[in-house]
């Protein structure tokens, strides 16, 4: 078969056509599509080219999940230490419950004290939530739902929740559930336009609400709590250490997985 001037000739066609090795000497090259920059890969939470506040909200973002791991030992030494200084330090639930019981007894002194700063600390990095959905929109929950199919229906179901509340999810953001309502609640304040001032001090009244129903189910729970708080004092060492080990085996598996 005779080919027209400037057509390829009928061989490499064919061999293009129905090979997925490398075309012959002199065979016109597939057109190949140009990659995605990494910005534009699946998994980012925004739709731009990122921004210095793009990059610098994610890194907060990527700090607190660090931030969080590495605390947690200590989370658990603090516990059966010192409950005054996990609240101050932390904002602890666990660690105001245990401060209650400690105050019914009058072995705490400080704690008036270490609840105003337990409110201020448990909302430290809160405004980067918010950060996030101003910057954002949804993107940020996107990211966090696609990780699984569980993931995408939790998500989904907070998000349902958290539009029909308004604001006053802020208050509900703090039920102990096994939704990720907080997250979602704070993303979503910055993505519909709610103030920074007015987010703070929600978000302030709302932590320092749910701190002193802590505080009073540990004051209520009185002697028991605290005969149950030395006898945890004598583990907290042990504790923290296989929290470490527990962190430090999950990064490693993690790593694995990913690398096969």
């Amino acid at each position: 078969m005779t080919n027209s001037p400037g057509e390829p000739p009928a061989e490499a066609s064919s061999w293009q056509a129905h090979s997925t090795m490398p075309p012959p000497v002199g065979a016109p090259s597939a057109t190949v599509e140009e990659e995605k920059p990494w910005w534009d890969q699946p998994g980012m939470p925004w739709r731009h080219e990122p921004s210095k506040a793009d990059k610098q909200c994610l890194g907060w973002i990527m700090f607190m999940g660090v931030f969080g791991l590495a605390m947690l030992p200590l989370r658990g030494w603090l516990l059966g230490r010192s409950p005054e200084l996990l609240v101050a330090l932390m904002g602890s639930r666990s660690g105001t419950a245990a401060l209650g019981a400690l105050a019914s007894q009058g072995l705490s002194h400080w704690w008036p004290l270490c609840m105003v700063a337990g409110s201020l600390m448990s909302i430290k990095f809160d405004w980067v939530f918010w950060w996030a959905g101003k910057l954002w929109g949804r993107g940020m929950i996107e990211v966090w739902a696609g990780q699984s199919a569980r993931a995408t229906r939790n998500y989904a179901r907070a998000e349902r929740w958290a539009h029909k509340m308004g604001w006053l999810g802020m208050f509900v953001a703090y039920v102990p559930i096994p939704l990720p309502l907080m997250q979602v609640i704070f993303v979503l304040a910055g993505a519909t336009g709610m103030g920074w001032k007015k987010f703070m001090a929600l978000d302030f009244l709302a932590s320092t609400l749910w701190l002193g129903l802590y505080f009073g189910l540990g004051w209520w729970m009185g002697e028991p709590a605290v005969h149950a708080l030395k006898v945890y004092a004598r583990y907290a060492n042990y504790v923290a250490i296989g929290l470490v080990v527990f962190i430090i085996g999950s990064t490693v598996v993690n790593s694995n997985k990913k690398q096969g």
